[in-house]
């Protein structure tokens, strides 16, 4: 299922929420070379790769597409960072710097629209710098997550896939209720409104599901990433409306009848 927009408004411009997405697609502009000129190893040198972590030299194997085509094993040093900082440090601030990284761009794309929908209205509730603080609390997290349930992982992980999980952990808490235009791709596509608890429930339950049945590299997908930013993201929103440290809602949501639109 494929989200496309939601039907919840906002009080004010989502700033940070641009900001991210402008961020992401910066660094993936210098990675891929379109800006600078050349093919960038910024994924070797800040991705998160468990085993190195680990590793008391902080070195691993992975394994990469050669020019034939073949799959090569290439022995990786430690994280750029080590120029700077302790190794063992630096490698745990790739927990970090991955969140900001991308495969792909269509990696990339995906990400960046689904924090687009989802992101505006928690930035509503949250204020812009605890929006900004909760994301990357959440994306840090979800990296941790994955660190430890895969440790020996020599695949290098980045996305910013596990910080836009605790974005919709939090909207679910926040908005069951709203409604989401969705994009089912079956064998004849077809776009529906859910209610936002169906759609992140769903979700949700899919990442789980993989995550407990799968190696978190297997598919290239950090599942426990996903499950952890997202259990993450739901437990903070869940203190912050206790405590009262959340703005209201900019409307209340009005509740229709779903309809399916072929």
């Amino acid at each position: 299922m494929i989200p496309l927009r939601d039907e919840n408004p906002t009080s004010r411009p989502p700033v940070v929420t641009w900001l991210l997405v402008l961020a992401c697609v910066a660094v993936f502009l210098v990675q891929s070379g379109v800006i600078g000129g050349g093919q960038n190893d910024l994924v070797v040198d800040y991705a998160l790769v468990p085993h190195r972590v680990f590793a008391d030299d902080h070195h691993a194997v992975i394994e990469v597409a050669g020019e034939s085509g073949r799959v090569e094993r290439v022995v990786i040093g430690p994280t750029a960072l080590a120029r700077w900082l302790p190794a063992r440090l630096a490698e745990w601030c790739t927990l970090f710097t991955c969140i900001f990284l991308h495969g792909s761009w269509l990696h990339l794309l995906g990400n960046v629209w689904v924090l687009l929908v989802f992101g505006d209205n928690v930035e509503d509730r949250y204020g812009r710098l605890r929006y900004l603080l909760f994301y990357l609390v959440c994306g840090v997290g979800a990296s941790a997550v994955h660190l430890l349930s895969d440790p020996g992982s020599s695949v290098p992980t980045v996305g910013a896939s596990g910080a836009i999980a605790g974005v919709m952990g939090s909207y679910l808490l926040l908005y069951p209720h709203a409604r989401v235009l969705t994009l089912i791709p079956f064998i004849l596509p077809f776009l529906v409104v859910l209610p936002a608890s169906l759609f992140l429930g769903f979700w949700f339950l899919v990442q789980f599901l993989h995550g407990a049945v799968e190696k978190s590299a297997i598919g290239g997908v950090a599942w426990m990433a996903h499950v952890g930013g997202f259990a993450l993201g739901l437990g903070i929103t869940a203190v912050m409306r206790v405590l009262g440290l959340l703005r209201p809602p900019a409307a209340p949501i009005v509740l229709r009848p779903y309809r399916a639109r072929y």
